[in-house]
C-alpha cells in the first residue's frame, strides 16, 4: 500500500493508516503474534478507532488479505492490449506471464500466502478470500481474454476456463511452489524467469495455438 492519497476524508485517511500499519504488523508477527495495541500505535489512532473501522482482529486480517491480493491482481490484469494478429499472441502471453510471476513472487505476497495457509484450520474464510481474489480471479480474467482471442481466430479454445487453468498452472505452479517452501532465496532471477515463461507459453500454444 502507498501513502495516503490527497483528497481523502479524515475517516478514509485513518482507515488507510490502519491498513498500512496492520499489513506491516501482520506480516512481521503473524496472526497470533499481532497485537491490536501495536497496530493502533503505529497508525497513530486509538484502539477504539481500529475496532470502529474493522470490528475485530479477524475482520482486519480479512481486509488485509483482500486488499493485498486484489492489489496484486490489479497490477497484473489489463495492462497490455490484446493482440490483433496471430504472430503477436506468443508475445502477449509471455508478457502477461512475466508480469503475473513478478507480482505474485514478491516476498510480501509469499509471506501472506504462508500466513493464510497456517491459519486455514481456524479461519477458513481467509483461504476463501485469498483464493477468490487471487487464483480464481486470475483464471477468470484469462478465460475472458482467451474467449475473445478464440472468437477472433487467434487461439483454438473450446473451453476458455479450462484453457486458462492450464495456462495459469503451466506458468505459476513450479516457481510458486518452490518459493512457498524454500523462501525468498528461491525467487527466480530475470533470466530464469524468462526461460520458464517462454517454455510454458510454447507448451500452451502447442495445445491451444490457432489452427490446432
Amino acid at each position: 500500500m502507498g501513502p495516503p492519497e490527497k483528497g481523502l476524508s479524515r475517516s478514509a485517511r485513518k482507515r488507510r493508516a490502519i491498513l498500512d500499519a496492520a499489513e506491516e504488523v501482520f506480516l512481521r508477527g503473524g496472526y497470533l503474534g499481532t497485537n491490536m495495541d501495536e497496530i493502533a500505535a503505529l497508525s497513530e489512532v486509538s484502539k477504539q478507532t481500529v475496532y470502529k473501522h474493522f470490528g475485530s482482529k479477524e475482520g482486519l486480517f480479512v481486509e488485509i488479505v483482500t486488499s493485498m491480493t486484489s492489489g496484486a491482481g490489479d497490477a497484473v490484469h489489463g495492462e497490455a492490449p490484446e493482440p490483433d494478429r496471430p504472430e503477436d499472441v506468443a508475445a502477449y502471453l509471455r508478457d502477461y506471464a512475466r508480469r503475473q510471476l513478478t507480482v505474485v513472487l514478491t516476498p510480501r505476497l509469499m509471506r501472506l500466502r504462508r500466513m493464510v495457509i497456517g491459519e486455514v484450520a481456524r479461519f477458513p474464510e481467509l483461504a476463501r478470500v485469498l483464493y477468490e481474489c487471487g487464483p480464481q480471479r486470475a483464471i477468470a480474467a484469462l478465460a475472458e481474454s482467451f474467449s475473445r482471442l478464440a472468437d477472433r481466430g487467434l487461439l483454438s479454445v473450446e473451453d476458455p476456463q479450462r484453457a486458462a487453468s492450464h495456462f495459469n498452472w503451466l506458468v505459476m505452479s513450479e516457481p510458486v511452489n518452490r518459493v512457498m517452501l524454500l523462501g525468498d532465496e528461491a525467487i527466480p532471477g530475470e533470466a530464469e524467469l524468462r526461460r520458464h515463461v517462454d517454455e510454458g507459453v510454447r507448451v500452451f500454444l502447442a495445445a491451444y495455438g490457432a489452427g490446432r
